[in-house]
């Protein structure tokens, strides 16, 4: 599957947001406007210079929205809330070449709100999941305690976990154990 290079990063910053959430760790890893600001350093968002309380609310806001797509039961409803999100956001389709990045589409509105910014290009971003029937590629992790947000780029769509080297690899030896553990007992 060919992913247009901005289109990756819209999704890393998707992944990465819903993932700040209370219910994928212990405590919400946005929780205020610094916070706020590191995750708009972390993910080079351009044309924001202040942020608010206001804002803030707002980027939760979209994070929910986000969550709900990756819960969605099929495309048809992960369309309808993609469309309410853009929509919202009220986009605005651009081409640009800034900051010594070549040509790209910005889905926002010039001087639109971060929670705007994020989600016009990450909803365009989830679009084109849609569009190209791999819907199925946004997922949870399935490590019981885990349940991370993650897009499937495997071959064969077979990715179950958020890392192998972390949650995968942790249930494969617990796995090892109890089988070695079975046989000896």
């Amino acid at each position: 599957m060919l992913i247009p290079h901005d289109t990756r990063i819209a999704l890393d910053m998707v992944v990465d947001l819903v993932n700040t959430a209370p219910e994928s760790e212990a405590t919400d890893l946005l929780a205020d406007v610094d916070a706020l600001y590191g995750f708009v350093q972390d993910h080079d968002i351009s044309g924001v210079e202040r942020l608010s309380p206001g804002d803030l609310l707002g980027v939760h806001g979209v994070r929910g929205r986000f969550a709900e797509i990756f819960a969605a039961p099929d495309a048809r409803a992960a369309a309808a809330l993609v469309n309410q999100l853009v929509a919202a956001a009220g986009t605005t389709p651009q081409l640009t070449d800034h900051d010594g990045y070549d040509w790209h589409v910005h889905y926002f509105a010039p001087g639109a709100s971060v929670a705007d910014h994020l989600a016009a290009d990450g909803g365009m971003a989830l679009a084109f999941f849609i569009v190209t029937g791999e819907l199925e590629r946004l997922r949870r992790c399935e490590a019981p305690d885990c349940g991370r947000a993650f897009v499937d780029f495997s071959r064969n769509r077979s990715r179950r976990y958020c890392s192998s080297r972390t949650c995968g690899n942790r249930l494969h030896v617990a796995a090892y154990r109890a089988r070695r553990k079975e046989a000896a007992g």
